[in-house]
């Protein structure tokens, strides 16, 4: 398996592929995300281990969603197992992915305490801890520090997670050097990345324009507030049905095809 070098256009491909695929099967990959972020939630309730569980739990369940956009992208139904896809290859590489989850788990903790430091309070909570972000909260100089150095320190540790799961599942390649072929990846494609993000940024807000301007108009706050949380919940679920095909790009097997 080799690298593949695209073109930095090729991000815009990858956010219209993820958005035609979920579009394709949105019932079964909007249902496998919501799977996804409930189970995140119940993890999150258990005392004390129950944000570290969740974060390890992570690189798994992403490798279940790219799973389930590979059987949509191909034409199948993905049904509720494949968010399981990476217990269900064999115990070597279920080991593997255990040790992976570990490992961001260490990391994710490392970068909140590390945010928390510099900012010199609380850091800003990350999605799977469930917790609420009021305005309140929002409007403290702690919070919004531990915010911005939660963004910058939680970069390279994507970046180094960005294929892992994809490359320890299809590829059998150890945790540590899924890693180091991850962060090479994302750093030979950066160009097609800042597209990707970029892209996606820009549909983000797009959506968010026409939900406030929709709202506005049918009945103010709390009709925006009823449709909101449901619109970004489906929006992120089509983005997790994108990152599939930035793996697919960016690499090649050893006869110059594209990784299945």
């Amino acid at each position: 398996m080799r690298l593949r070098h695209v073109p930095a256009r090729t991000g815009l491909l990858w956010v219209r592929l993820g958005i035609r695929t979920f579009l394709r099967q949105p019932l079964a990959l909007a249902g496998l995300f919501f799977m996804f972020m409930m189970v995140v939630s119940v993890l999150t309730l258990i005392p004390l281990l129950g944000q570290a569980l969740a974060l390890a739990l992570l690189p798994a369940a992403t490798l279940g969603l790219m799973a389930a956009t590979r059987e949509a992208d191909s034409g199948q139904f993905p049904m509720p197992a494949v968010l399981a896809s990476a217990f269900r290859a064999g115990r070597e590489r279920r080991q593997a992915m255990l040790v992976l989850g570990a490992l961001y788990a260490v990391g994710s903790l490392v970068v909140m305490g590390l945010a928390a430091w510099l900012a010199g309070g609380p850091a800003a909570p990350l999605p799977v801890e469930g917790s609420e972000v009021t305005d309140e909260l929002l409007r403290e100089p702690e919070v919004l520090r531990g915010m911005f150095f939660s963004l910058v320190l939680y970069l390279p540790l994507g970046l180094l997670f960005w294929h892992a799961p994809a490359l320890v599942h299809w590829h059998g390649v150890s945790p540590v050097k899924s890693l180091f072929f991850s962060a090479l990846a994302c750093w030979t494609n950066k160009g097609a990345l800042l597209v990707y993000f970029l892209g996606w940024t820009g549909v983000f807000m797009g959506v968010s324009l026409v939900v406030v301007m929709l709202g506005s108009l049918l009945g103010g706050p709390q009709v925006l507030g009823f449709v909101m949380f449901p619109m970004a919940m489906l929006m992120s679920a089509m983005f997790f049905s994108s990152l599939y095909y930035t793996f697919r790009d960016s690499f090649e097997t050893d006869d110059g095809q594209a990784p299945a």
